[in-house]
């Protein structure tokens, strides 16, 4: 992971989150639009990251998606996962990080982000901690305080999972069972 300051205050942050939101397109898939012949859309999801998600829910940190677009994919996949807090179609992801912190009650401060494009620099500006991928925007990657080694829709939210995981002492108990 590559850190915008030095590394340890965005693990002093990472150990008072506890609700990780992430963008879909270009974080928790590749950032391409697949359709079908029929018009039928497709999406890939890693499995490290659907493990990194289940670990944070299990571990009491709570995740949930943000996304510009509707998808029945991402319903399914929020659903397979235990994602309970999904919002989608909804283009001004400030407005409803904003709803997010007040309906769960939940400091700003409490929350990370990880987007990949222009529509999240307000949310990855206003939370605790914020993350993104390489391939994103320039403007994103130079505003975010973490940048995963790994591609969005290739490992990247498993990055993010464990070094949150790591910063809460919470790591461990999934390496020893």
């Amino acid at each position: 992971m590559q850190f915008s300051s030095d590394s340890h205050t965005a693990t002093n942050a990472a150990r008072n989150i506890k609700l990780l939101l992430l963008d879909v397109d270009g974080i928790l898939t590749d950032g391409k639009l697949y359709f079908s012949n029929s018009g039928e859309e497709i999406k890939a999801f890693h499995s490290l990251d659907g493990h990194g998600i289940k670990m944070l829910i299990s571990a009491g940190i709570d995740v949930g998606i943000i996304s510009g677009r509707n998808s029945k994919i991402v319903s399914k996949r929020a659903a397979e996962l235990g994602i309970d807090i999904l919002y989608q179609g909804r283009e001004d992801k400030f407005d409803v990080l904003q709803e997010i912190s007040r309906n769960h009650e939940i400091d700003l401060q409490h929350i990370c982000y990880a987007g990949d494009d222009l529509p999240d620099l307000p949310v990855l500006k206003a939370v605790g901690l914020s993350f993104s991928v390489p391939g994103a925007h320039c403007a994103v990657k130079e505003a975010v305080d973490v940048l995963t080694r790994g591609a969005g829709g290739d490992g990247a939210v498993r990055e993010i999972a464990d070094f949150l995981l790591q910063a809460q002492d919470k790591l461990d108990s999934f390496h020893n069972p």
